[in-house]
């Protein structure tokens, strides 16, 4: 039987890895998880940055502060309708769920006289909405 030489194997290995580190390429193990990230993530991309403004909006409306809520959700309003050319074109249909769960959330905290319960319904059903759409691919 022969016997295996697992220096020069090794040593190919390094010199492996050490070439992919030069051109910049990540090890495999990150493009596995790259790759199951990718594939996990939803048609619109990452919505997780509109969704913390959405639980901080509903946190503020929680504690009754609507004045705070309605300013803070100013935040979604923008950033949303600044993602739009990069998100909508990905999944319209979704895009137009989350989009009209939006402005419902923003009627709700901007009316003359916002109701708290109104308010938090609407955000309670826009982060509902966001959860689907970030789970769909």
């Amino acid at each position: 039987m022969s016997r295996l030489k697992p220096i020069p194997t090794v040593g190919a290995l390094a010199l492996l890895g050490l070439a992919a580190l030069a051109v910049g390429a990540p090890p495999p193990s990150v493009r596995i998880v790259a790759a199951a990230e990718a594939a996990a993530a939803s048609k619109l991309g990452d919505l997780s940055a509109f969704r913390t403004i959405v639980v901080d909006t509903t946190s503020l409306v929680g504690k009754g502060d609507l004045a705070a809520a309605k300013a803070w959700v100013k935040d979604l309003e923008t950033s949303w309708d600044e993602a739009e050319p990069s998100l909508k074109p990905r999944a319209p249909a979704e895009w137009h769920t989350v989009d009209k769960a939006i402005d419902r959330a923003l009627a709700a905290l901007r009316a003359d006289k916002p109701d708290q319960t109104a308010c938090k319904q609407s955000l309670t059903d826009l982060l509902a909405i966001m959860d689907r759409a970030s789970t769909q691919a």
